[in-house]
């Protein structure tokens, strides 16, 4: 699998919100390209991953 264009560990069947919370990032706060397609956040829970995916990452941080 790759994120953001690097190479990344097998998923091994996890969900793309499982994957996210596992690596620090908070699923609410993340927008997420699979394989060319948006991950809507009401399918994060379900959607699986697969070696070979292709995942673009983007989180939105507050600030002032």
């Amino acid at each position: 699998m790759k994120v953001n264009g690097e190479e990344a560990e097998d998923p091994a069947g996890k969900t793309v919100s499982g994957w996210l919370r596992g690596r620090g990032y908070d699923p609410l706060r993340s927008a997420v390209l699979l394989n060319g397609e948006v991950v809507p956040r009401a399918e994060m829970d379900k959607r699986k991953l697969s070696d070979g995916d292709e995942m673009e990452i983007v989180s939105f941080v507050g600030g002032g």
